[in-house]
């Protein structure tokens, strides 16, 4: 049977009408043709690999751990099950309520003050003409991404400075009294937020750029022979061709709507500032590592993925609502 089903192949690609090496590859088994693939594509496998791997060990393993959150952990196997006894010590705790309006409130702000700030970004670059310039400007907004929370909280702290700081340098000149902003309870959270634009704004744009890049030319062409000025080719043309982009950022940022940067908040905390900045991850930090009530902040970090995949299924109906655009 497999000799005729060669023999009919064969025929059908001498008649033209199957190309002999496609007739070919249907009498590989997948097997075969996965080995083949492999070899064919191997330098872009190995450069998957870490990031697989990354996933796999950190996003994927954890899941089945997270039965622990209904455990009491002995050093000594097996472990006791307990229900939602950690959950409701969880919510029994001023603590954690307390954390949590933190985690909403920065995260809330950022949202609002630092997601527009890449689209505006990427808007104004693509509107600059030169060449060089356009270079340069990239250049400078995208270094403070590779900059750790280490490095740019201490440019933050030397800038900040009541005593020799740049900005308050710059308010005394115009008559202000110098403000020790990084113990300010009033004024820490902004400085997150600015930290986090200053950071990200730039990086952040580029998926925007991409977008607008893959806008079609004809539209700013008709746009122009109608007499579309530069602005309103802006607001009629490259705004709506970034909609979807916009909408599925808009849809995976309000999944991590739960996580306000755990590096950024360590570095930028002290013991003044600690009870306006103290976040889900933080507490979680704090019990799992520090006390090592692993089954409590277990608990506390499966609170937080589940909030966030509803919002993630929320933010999807609303941009679905809204611009008719969603995640699927």
């Amino acid at each position: 049977m497999v000799a005729r089903q060669e023999q009919q192949l064969a025929a059908t690609a001498s008649n033209g009408n199957v190309p002999v090496a496609e007739s070919a590859n249907r009498l590989l088994p997948s097997t075969a043709n996965f080995g083949a693939k492999v070899r064919q594509w191997w330098p872009y496998y190995a450069m998957m690999a870490p990031g697989i791997i990354f996933f796999v060990l950190f996003h994927y393993l954890p899941i089945w751990e997270a039965k622990i959150a209904f455990e009491q952990v002995r050093i000594i196997p097996p472990n006791i099950w307990v229900g939602i006894k950690h959950f409701q010590v969880l919510f029994t705790s001023p603590v954690f309520w307390q954390v949590l309006v933190n985690t909403l409130i920065i995260s809330g702000m950022k949202m609002a003050f630092v997601f527009p700030v890449p689209i505006i970004v990427a808007l104004m670059l693509n509107e600059v003409r030169s060449g060089s310039l356009r270079k340069f400007i990239q250049s400078a907004v995208y270094l403070p991404h590779f900059l750790s929370w280490v490095v740019i909280a201490g440019v933050f702290i030397a800038a900040l400075s009541p005593s020799n700081g740049v900005v308050n340098d710059i308010t005394g000149f115009f008559g202000g009294q110098p403000k020790s902003y990084m113990t300010d309870t009033g004024a820490i959270r902004w400085v997150l937020v600015f930290s986090e634009m200053w950071r990200s704004a730039g990086w952040d744009s580029l998926l925007y750029l991409a977008a607008i890049i893959a806008i079609d030319q004809a539209l700013y062409d008709a746009a122009e022979m109608d007499g579309a000025n530069r602005w309103q080719k802006i607001l009629y043309v490259t705004i709506p061709g970034i909609v979807p982009t916009i909408a599925t950022l808009f849809i995976l940022n309000a999944g991590m709507f739960l996580s306000a940067d755990l590096n950024q908040v360590i570095n930028f905390s002290n013991d003044v500032v600690r009870s306006q900045i103290d976040i889900v991850d933080t507490y979680v930090y704090r019990i799992g590592l520090q006390t090592g009530e692993y089954s409590l902040a277990t608990a506390a970090g499966l609170f937080k993925a589940v909030l966030g995949m509803l919002l993630i299924l929320l933010a999807h109906l609303f941009s679905k609502r809204l611009t008719g655009k969603g995640v699927w």
